[in-house]
């Protein structure tokens, strides 16, 4: 797409001849390349790749003054995170493939065809995103976690697996590519969609579409816009979200409710960042992010042939999947206090929360998650903020704990006469915890608050 083609890094092209460089710079620009610059003295690449930030370098090899094979090798000494395309005539062959040992990422022979060089660039892109991807992560991993960027302020945790994911977006923000977001309704996924969209620093506007039940008519006029004519009623033209949110976001929700025509116009548009207006046969380019969210496992439609392969595997670039607020119960009571606070306004007193109401709340497993627990909130505040909790509706909203055991997290556990050893309990809680989270593993896991590795440990012992 034209984020791929365009990166945010400069691309730097060097070869001793002027009008070289020039025919180079234009037609990469002429393909939507635009961050590119180029240089004729060899000597000064170093200098260059420091001042631009460049993260690709083309280089020639015949030069006079310093051989391409030497600024080749300082550039892998002093800047090995640096990609660079040796350029090579048919005589230089030997050469070009003796870079290539020394750590050049390709190499193009004389006289470069554009085609070509547009490939090479393309997965090169790829290359140095991920590159750096994988470094930020890296120290973000060995470093003493910084406090969440400003763009999770919205977003009330404490959680450790939610956490993790805030400090991978901030890692994968900068990328270019689709941002796929799973989670049950109600987790937050637009959120962290428009969390997604700060943290990359993008100058234009976030954009948002909700894709469910749209038939591709719909979906394409809304997403690409029309011209005059387009159909009947199209008295004018109209931009779509995707020229709205130029410079932006695209963020498209319930992705996996989109009917298989649409798709296809997805798929072209996210590989290539170019779309048709209804009407239209003037081909149109996007700069937009796009980010997706959807509630339903796209592997699984994928295997029932409801939605493509090669769509998905193109969405997967970089994913995330939101905890339901089950398995993160230690954020309910700062998640019920900020929805008090948003019901009664800045400075004002909240009602006070019983420790028997927090334990309904506690107990609770909200299949609508966040959301639901904000409309319990609310709902329960019937009376207004100066009123206490209503007990009568919360216990009606959440129910009510079975008589004779306590109400909370310790709701439903008993015990005989003779009690269990610690072995026997641990057991026991993980054998529940698999029951509730379906066999899966890592969700058990997040329901125990413990590592998926303690769990699979456990279990392990236990067949031997």
């Amino acid at each position: 797409m034209s984020d791929q083609l365009s990166p945010s890094f400069p691309i730097l092209v060097v070869d001793d001849e002027r009008y070289v460089v020039e025919s180079m710079v234009t037609a990469l620009r002429s393909e939507g390349i635009t961050n590119v610059f180029g240089i004729s003295d060899p000597a000064e690449v170093l200098d260059q790749v420091d001042s631009l930030g460049a993260g690709i370098v083309v280089l020639d090899l015949i030069m006079p003054g310093i051989p391409g094979e030497e600024v080749l090798r300082r550039i892998r000494q002093e800047r090995p995170e640096v990609f660079v395309v040796v350029v090579s005539g048919n005589r230089d062959i030997d050469r070009a493939v003796d870079c290539m040992r020394q750590g050049a990422a390709d190499y193009l022979q004389k006289p470069v065809q554009k085609e070509r060089l547009v490939v090479c660039l393309r997965r090169l892109i790829d290359g140095v995103y991920l590159s750096r991807e994988n470094e930020s992560l890296r120290r973000r991993l060995l470093d003493k976690p910084a406090a969440p960027h400003p763009a999770f302020n919205g977003i009330i945790t404490s959680d450790p697996s939610m956490l993790s994911i805030m400090r991978y977006v901030e890692t994968a923000a900068q990328s270019p590519h689709p941002f796929l977001i799973y989670g049950e309704t109600g987790t937050g996924k637009e959120l962290f969609a428009r969390a997604v969209h700060e943290v990359s620093g993008r100058s234009g506007d976030f954009v948002a579409l909700n894709a469910a039940g749209l038939d591709d008519t719909f979906f394409s006029d809304t997403l690409f816009g029309h011209v005059t004519g387009a159909f009947t009623g199209a008295v004018r033209s109209l931009p779509g979200l995707v020229e709205k949110a130029r410079d932006g976001s695209l963020f498209l929700d319930e992705i996996g409710e989109i009917p298989p025509a649409s798709q296809v116009k997805l798929l072209r548009l996210i590989e290539t960042g170019e779309y048709y207006p209804l009407g239209s046969d003037l081909l149109r380019r996007s700069r937009a992010r796009i980010i997706l969210a959807t509630n339903r496992d796209l592997a699984a439609e994928v295997e029932g042939g409801r939605f493509r392969k090669d769509l998905y595997y193109r969405l997967s670039s970089h994913r995330v999947e939101l905890p339901p607020l089950r398995s993160r119960k230690g954020d309910i009571p700062a998640l019920v206090e900020h929805f008090l606070a948003s019901v009664c306004g800045e400075g004002r007193p909240l009602p006070a929360l019983p420790r028997a109401l927090l334990d309904l709340f506690l107990a609770y497993d909200y299949p609508g998650n966040v959301r639901e627990l904000e409309a319990i909130v609310r709902d329960s505040l019937r009376s207004g903020c100066e009123a206490a909790f209503d007990p009568a509706v919360l216990r009606a909203r959440l129910g009510s704990p079975r008589p004779g055991t306590p109400e909370g997290p310790t709701a439903g556990l008993g015990f005989s006469e003779i009690l269990p050893t610690i072995k026997q309990a641990t057991e026991l809680l993980i054998e529940e915890a698999l029951r509730r989270a379906d066999g899966n593993q890592a969700q058990a896991a997040r329901l125990l608050r413990i590592s998926p590795q303690a769990v699979s440990k456990r279990l392990k012992k236990r067949s031997d």
